[in-house]
């Protein structure tokens, strides 16, 4: 019991700094914010301290509005799609690799690459790379032996695709290392057990390897989803939410109402809506790993998992 207590007290030692600096650095930001959220305030009406009073109708006249929730769909749209695009193929190189071979801190290094570029460079370089006349469409030209002119740029139905491509190239390395992490920590005695009864290299993969990496996979494509959620310099950078509105997100139009249209008032009541829909996110997501945890906890035995179970 005393050991549980030390313990409890140094995780709120530790908490109890973190939420102390949040409180100092973010506390005064998020009041200033909440104070334009209930004020009708623009750039153009001169001080901020003498706006006038709105109440709630900022909040109102944010959930009502349909572009807001357009770019809502669309951000969970993308974050979808380029977080199933990197899962798949990080881990399908995690797969690959996670077993030692020759030369194999070479591709380790060619496939953490992208990650650790900035993503304005990505934008940049897949800008001169999408061109219309640019090496991709040639190299589709070549492959397909027709004339490739694809509109990559400036087409509204392929400009979210564009970005969800750069984004997939961008991140895969992070679901990579997660993922080939996962497969290098799963124990080994069910494997070896399974081998000798003769087991599959896909069965054991199928019944002992995904169902131990289930956790991982469930951290793997939540924390990706969340960043994914936020993704802002490479959309803005190549299309400013355009053509038309296509690539309009959730980033790109809070942007775009407070930097662009001046409305203060309505980008803070905006970014506080958000952030619920956000914490809403977060919510399941936390709950997704925590039953993901009980059960592992339940594969392998845990006592406590298992009273718990129980109840």
């Amino acid at each position: 019991m005393t050991q549980a207590r030390a313990v409890r007290r140094f995780k709120w030692s530790v908490l109890s700094v973190f939420i102390g600096l949040m409180v100092v650095v973010l506390g005064p930001v998020l009041f200033l914010q909440l104070y334009f959220s209930f004020h009708e305030y623009s750039i153009y009406l001169g001080s901020w301290w003498d706006a006038e009073f709105a109440g709630l109708d900022v909040f109102r006249e944010v959930v009502t509005d349909p572009r807001l929730g357009i770019a809502i769909v669309r951000s969970l749209l993308f974050a979808a799609g380029s977080t199933l695009g990197c899962f798949v193929i990080g881990f399908g190189l995690a797969l690959l690799m996670y077993r030692p071979f020759r030369g194999q801190a070479f591709f380790y290094i060619a496939f953490i690459l992208p990650m650790l570029t900035v993503p304005i460079v990505i934008a940049y370089t897949g800008e001169m790379l999408l061109y219309q006349k640019g090496p991709i469409n040639d190299v589709l030209s070549w492959i397909s032996g027709q004339d490739v002119n694809v509109i990559w740029l400036a087409n509204a139905r392929l400009a979210l695709t564009t970005v969800m491509i750069l984004e997939i190239w961008n991140w895969v390395p992070f679901s990579f290392i997660i993922m080939i992490a996962g497969l290098a920590s799963l124990p080994q005695e069910p494997q070896e057990a399974a081998r000798i009864l003769g087991a599959s290299k896909w069965r054991i993969f199928l019944e002992i390897q995904l169902p131990l990496l289930r956790p991982v996979i469930v951290l793997a494509i939540v924390l990706r989803f969340l960043e994914a959620m936020a993704e802002f310099p490479k959309t803005w950078s190549l299309f400013q939410g355009g053509p038309g509105s296509a690539t309009e997100t959730i980033p790109i139009y809070l942007y775009i109402t407070t930097w662009q249209y001046f409305e203060v008032s309505r980008g803070a009541a905006m970014s506080y809506v958000v952030m619920m829909v956000m914490i809403g996110i977060v919510l399941a997501a936390i709950y997704l790993l925590r039953r993901e945890k009980r059960a592992l906890d339940q594969m392998y035995g845990d006592p406590a998992a298992q009273a718990e179970q129980g109840r």
